[in-house]
């Protein structure tokens, strides 16, 4: 039997730059839950792997206003990614039944206590992230111009 030491998500973790999310779904380390319906086909290079650091889309939420603080959640029912040039996926911001927390490992550390400082042994997770909501996109992708393209 294999076991792990879980711990709590560490203070004062903060997303590498501004959140695009809207407030209601922004976790402090900036994750978010896409569920999706299919497939999304990236670029290959030319050894047949996939290209790292390709752009596979946008996320809008076209009925969110930051600025209006008492407009409640209708605009959850209605948000689009564009994929590629030519394809929109049309879903909604959904809440969890059953928060679900992210795990990573995490490198053995100094531990001190009174019998003095020992390094920690066996594998040790960090809980990163706690997420309530999903963006879910369960429909096919519509077709688009390209005023909409990425």
């Amino acid at each position: 039997m294999s076991e792990a030491r879980i711990e709590p998500p560490r203070e004062g973790r903060t997303a590498p730059g501004p959140n695009p999310l809207p407030q209601l779904i922004q976790t402090p380390s900036g994750l978010a839950l896409l569920e999706l319906q299919g497939t999304i086909n990236l670029p290959q290079g030319k050894d047949g792997t996939a290209l790292s650091d390709v752009q596979i889309g946008r996320i809008e939420f076209p009925d969110y206003d930051p600025n209006d603080v008492a407009q409640g959640t209708a605009w959850m029912k209605r948000v689009h990614m564009f994929v590629g040039q030519h394809q929109r996926l049309t879903g909604e911001v959904k809440k969890l039944p059953r928060s679900i927390a992210v795990v990573r490992k995490r490198e053995n550390r100094m531990e001190y206590g009174s019998g003095g400082a020992h390094m920690e042994e066996g594998e040790n997770l960090e809980v990163v992230e706690i997420i309530k909501y999903k963006i879910m996109f369960g429909n096919r992708p519509e077709p688009v111009g390209t005023e909409n393209a990425v």
